[in-house]
């Protein structure tokens, strides 16, 4: 992901999220009071699977649509074992007490933004000539709660995902 954001960057002034900020959310958990964080904690430290959690970015799009291009992402294959994982943290976050998600998993990391129209042909050239074989691919046997304030991430635990 480095090298594409790398390659991607010089081709349109968008705010590009910082590579060591890229990320797949499994649950979006919002706002939840500090003096519950152990608990919440606890409850992750339960989340299991039975094997690594497979990581594969198949595409590259805009939201909401490529004419009014506003974010751009890379698509996450919803593999099974990612899948399995954003379900059982779901179900245990939401017996925790936080709000379940109405809407289907549909994982993808955000890899810049913009509130402004810019140009962005050069970058939508070069997003044409990618491969999803020359995107990325990665397995891991954990995954962390973060912090996120202000645009600032701060990982508060990291959870092993095999029992």
């Amino acid at each position: 992901m480095a090298a594409l954001v790398d390659r991607l960057r010089p081709l349109a002034k968008l705010h590009w999220i910082p590579v060591e900020k890229l990320h797949v959310t499994t649950k979006f958990i919002g706002q939840w009071p500090e003096d519950r964080l152990e608990e919440l904690k606890r409850a992750l430290r339960t989340v299991k699977v039975a094997s690594p959690v497979d990581v594969s970015i198949r595409r590259i799009g805009w939201l909401p649509n490529p004419h009014s291009a506003r974010v751009l992402y890379a698509g996450v294959e919803a593999s099974e074992t990612l899948t399995a994982l954003a379900a059982v943290t779901e179900s245990i976050v939401v017996a925790a007490g936080v709000a379940a998600e109405p809407r289907i998993y549909r994982p993808h990391v955000t890899l810049a933004r913009t509130r402004k129209t810019v140009p962005l042909d050069a970058l939508k050239r070069a997003l044409a000539e990618i491969e999803p074989a020359d995107i990325g691919h990665y397995t891991t046997s954990s995954f962390s709660l973060y912090l996120s304030a202000s645009g600032t991430y701060t990982k508060l635990e990291e959870f092993s995902l095999l029992p």
